[in-house]
C-alpha cells in the first residue's frame, strides 16, 4: 500500500515534469477527503506522508482561539479549556488528535487521481505565467481557439493558452476560431482558477506595440512614443518626439502616402489615429493635439491641474468633437482637466447668465438661480461639472443632475455646430498644391506625376521620401513638408 503511494508519486512526477513534493500534497488531500467521510458532520482532516517510506499518519484538527473568534467547536478550540491547558496549547495553534487511517483504496485512489489531476493543473499553468511573464505588456500573436459569449481562448503555442475578455476587443470586431489575432499580454489573478494569461487589444499599449511594428524609427528609439489617449474602436491621439533632429517624427508615423499609419488603423479596425509633436510645454501640446482649431488663450491653473481654453468661436465644435471626444482624448493625453469655451462663450452676450441658462438649457427661472447661486453661472461650467457637486444644490438628485449636464454637452455642441456650419465657407481651407508658398510650378508638376496631387498627401510625406521626387536633399524637403503642413500647427 505504502508502496503505491511512492510508484504515483514518482510516475506523475516523472510525466508532467513536477516536484514530487507537489504530487505528495495532492495524495494528502486525497486521503484526507477520504478520511472526512467516516464522520457524519464536518470536520477538519490532516494527512501527513512520509515521502521516503511512504507511511501516512491521520489527524483530526482544532484551531485554539479565543472566546470572541470562537463560532464552530468542530473546528475550533478554546484556548482556556482544559484541553487546552493541559496541553499547553496558545492562540493560534493547531491541536490534533490521531485518527484511524483511511485505505488508499480505490475511493481514495480516485480522489487522489482528481486532485492530482488539478494539482498538475495548476502547476502547469504556474508554468506558463512563469514563462510568459518577460512578455507581460508586449503584443503576443495566436490563433483562436474557442469563441464564447463573454471571452475568446487564445492559442499561443507551446500549450499555452490565453483568454480574451469581449469587453477587450475593440469595439465591433468579430472573431472565429481559427483567426490569427494579436493583443496586449496581461495577467490577471482570477480566485477560482489562479493565474491566468490574458489578452488586450482595447489598451493603450496595443497601439504603442503596432507602431513599434511598423515603423523602424520607434522600435529603434529614434523615436519616442511620449503620450497615448484611445477611446477604443473610434480614435487614438500619439504624441511622438524625436531624438534625431534629421528625422521628422510624425512624417515617419504617418508614411509614405500614410502607408505606415493606415496598417495601424487597419489592425483596429479603421479607428482614427491622430498624431502630434510632443512639446514638454503642456499648453504647446494642447495647442498641437487641437489643431486645426485655433486656439486664441490658454490659462493654467498649476495648482487644480486645470486649463481654461478658449477658440475661436467657429472652432469649437471641432475643438470639442463628437460627443467631447477629441477634448476628452486632448485632455488625457496632455495630462491636464481642460476646460473649453469659444470666444463669446458661445452665448449671446446680451442675455443674462439666467436668461442663457433658461434659453439654452431649457431650465425654469427658480432652477436657473439656484445653479448661478452656486457658481454654476453658464453652459460651459454645467457641462464640466461632476454630479456631486450639482448634487449641493437642494433638490438635485444624482439623477437630474447626470440631466443637467447631459443637457448641458448636448447644448453647447448644438450651439457649435450651428456656428460651424454658418462659417463653413469662410474656414474652408484650401487644399491644392499651388497653395504651398515654397512650391513651383515644375515642382507641382513632379508631385502631380508621382499621384501627389493635394496639400494633404504632401503633408503625409517624410522628407527622405519627397527628396528623391523634387531631387532635393533632406533638410529642403524638410521645409517643403512643413510648409505644407503649416495648417496643423496654427
Amino acid at each position: 500500500m505504502n508502496e503505491e503511494i511512492l510508484t504515483i508519486a514518482e510516475s506523475v512526477s516523472n510525466e508532467k515534469d513536477l516536484p514530487k513534493e507537489t504530487i505528495f500534497e495532492a495524495i494528502e488531500l486525497a486521503l484526507a477527503s477520504a478520511a472526512k467521510k467516516k464522520f457524519t458532520e464536518e470536520v477538519s482532516i490532516k494527512v501527513d506522508i512520509d515521502q521516503e517510506t511512504g507511511d501516512y499518519a491521520s489527524f483530526r484538527t482544532w484551531e485554539v482561539v479565543d472566546f470572541e473568534n470562537y463560532e464552530e467547536p468542530n473546528f475550533h478550540i478554546l484556548v482556556d479549556s482544559d484541553n487546552a491547558e493541559e496541553k499547553g496549547l496558545k492562540v493560534g495553534d493547531i491541536h490534533k488528535e490521531p485518527i484511524d487511517n483511511p485505505e488508499f483504496g480505490r475511493i481514495a485512489a480516485q480522489a487522489a487521481k482528481q486532485v492530482i489531476v488539478q494539482k498538475v493543473r495548476d502547476a502547469e499553468r504556474l508554468e506558463v505565467i512563469k514563462k510568459f511573464r518577460p512578455y507581460l505588456g508586449t503584443l503576443i500573436n495566436g490563433t483562436v481557439k474557442k469563441v464564447t459569449r463573454e471571452l475568446i481562448i487564445v492559442d499561443l503555442g507551446d500549450n499555452a493558452e490565453a483568454s480574451l475578455p469581449r469587453r477587450d476587443l475593440v469595439q465591433g470586431e468579430i472573431y472565429r476560431v481559427g483567426d490569427r489575432i494579436k493583443g496586449i499580454l496581461e495577467e490577471s489573478i482570477r480566485e477560482n482558477r489562479g493565474a491566468q494569461l490574458v489578452l488586450s487589444r482595447s489598451s493603450k499599449e496595443m497601439v504603442t506595440e503596432l507602431f513599434k511594428l511598423e515603423v523602424p524609427e520607434i522600435a529603434e528609439e529614434v523615436i519616442q512614443i511620449r503620450s497615448v489617449a484611445r477611446d477604443s474602436g473610434a480614435r487614438t491621439k500619439i504624441a511622438v518626439k524625436t531624438n534625431d533632429v534629421r528625422i521628422d517624427p510624425v512624417g515617419a508615423c504617418v508614411g509614405m502616402r500614410g502607408s505606415r499609419v493606415q496598417a495601424v488603423s487597419n489592425e483596429l479596425g479603421n479607428e482614427r489615429i491622430d498624431i502630434v509633436v510632443w512639446d514638454d510645454d503642456p499648453a504647446k501640446l494642447l495647442i498641437n493635439t487641437l489643431s486645426p482649431a485655433e486656439v486664441t488663450s490658454i490659462v493654467m491653473d498649476d495648482d487644480s491641474g486645470i486649463m481654461e481654453v478658449i477658440v475661436k468661436d467657429e472652432n469649437l465644435a471641432l475643438a470639442i468633437g463628437r460627443n467631447g471626444q477629441n477634448i476628452r482624448l486632448s485632455s488625457e493625453l496632455v495630462g491636464w482637466e481642460i476646460q473649453i469655451s469659444g470666444e463669446n462663450d458661445n452665448l449671446d452676450v446680451k442675455d443674462s447668465p439666467e436668461n442663457a441658462l433658461i434659453k439654452y438649457m431649457g431650465v425654469d427661472q427658480e432652477l436657473a438661480s439656484k445653479l448661478i447661486e452656486n457658481g454654476f453661472d453658464s453652459v460651459q461650467k454645467i457641462s464640466q461639472a461632476e454630479t456631486e457637486n450639482l448634487e449641493i444644490i437642494e433638490e438635485l438628485d444624482s439623477e437630474i443632475s447626470a440631466t443637467l449636464i447631459e443637457r448641458a454637452e448636448e447644448a453647447l455642441l448644438e450651439i457649435a455646430l450651428a456656428e460651424m456650419d454658418e462659417e463653413s465657407e469662410k474656414t474652408e481651407t484650401d487644399n491644392s498644391l499651388e497653395s504651398v508658398e515654397s512650391l513651383n510650378p515644375e515642382y507641382i508638376e513632379l508631385l502631380k506625376s508621382a499621384d501627389i496631387i493635394t496639400k494633404e498627401n504632401l503633408a503625409d510625406l517624410s522628407s527622405d521620401e519627397l527628396s528623391p521626387i523634387l531631387d532635393l536633399n533632406e533638410e529642403e524637403a524638410g521645409k517643403i513638408i512643413m510648409d505644407a503642413r503649416s495648417d496643423w500647427f496654427n
